[in-house]
């Protein structure tokens, strides 16, 4: 599967942002998704997963009650509403596919990466 991630910007702190990954192929509604991020000169991260129905999702602590992750399987999409963005959220986004989890915080389980979309929040 191939992963197309935009929705990328410049936001001012407190301000929103939805961020979105268009798959291609016919089997996107038998992946688990994640969202992660890298800031400068950090790892990448985790942020948000949803499983391939998504009737589960699982967020990191850092962005629990602020960002939501959902999908269309019709549409071959997962989204990233992101809200109270704040200057630590600056990083380059990706998302990405996994075909054996529920779903997953551990990158590692992810076989399939987007090119990600850079994020910025001015203070």
């Amino acid at each position: 599967v191939q992963l197309q991630a935009s929705g990328g910007g410049l936001v001012q702190a407190g301000g929103s942002l939805r961020l979105s990954c268009a798959a291609s192929g016919r089997t996107f509604s038998s992946y688990a998704m994640g969202w992660f991020r890298q800031a400068p000169g950090k790892e990448r991260e985790f942020v948000a997963a949803i499983s391939w129905s998504g009737g589960s999702t699982y967020y990191a602590d850092s962005v629990k009650g602020r960002f939501t992750i959902s999908r269309d399987n019709a549409k071959n999409t997962v989204y990233l509403q992101m809200n109270s963005l704040k200057p630590e959220d600056t990083a380059v986004y990706y998302c990405a596919a996994d075909s054996s989890s529920w779903y997953s915080q551990i990158l590692l389980d992810y076989e399939y990466w987007g090119q990600g979309t850079l994020v910025t929040v001015s203070s």
